[in-house]
């Protein structure tokens, strides 16, 4: 009996201390980009999103310009110029912030 309240006590613990549930990032993204306008698959946004940051990455994309002209050529025809830059500061901030960095470089 006091194993089974022992045992209880711990899995009530551990509930208990659990961190709280998140939303899926690709969905928190998807939900920022609708803020903005920028609708599509989420599977496809987060993937140009996740791309981005790669190109960042390997340096293919020298500046926040240069994504920004990425960006707005997978997006569909009719997107804006302040689209593909919104697109870009979400996805900066929701899956590499590291790269922040490049947008105040960019409003200088």
């Amino acid at each position: 009996m006091k194993r089974a309240i022992f045992a209880i006590a711990l899995a009530v613990a551990a509930m208990v201390g659990a961190a709280p549930a998140h939303a899926d990032i690709d969905t928190d993204f998807a939900n920022e980009l609708h803020t903005y306008g920028i609708y599509g698959q989420k599977d496809y946004n987060a993937w140009i999103a996740k791309l981005t940051c790669k190109r960042l990455d390997k340096g293919l994309d020298a500046d926040a310009n240069k994504s920004a002209q990425f960006i707005h050529m997978q997006l569909e025809k009719d997107s804006t110029t302040d689209q593909a830059w919104q697109f870009l500061g979400a996805t900066l901030r929701n899956y590499c912030p590291e790269k922040m960095p490049i947008l105040e470089q960019a409003a200088r």
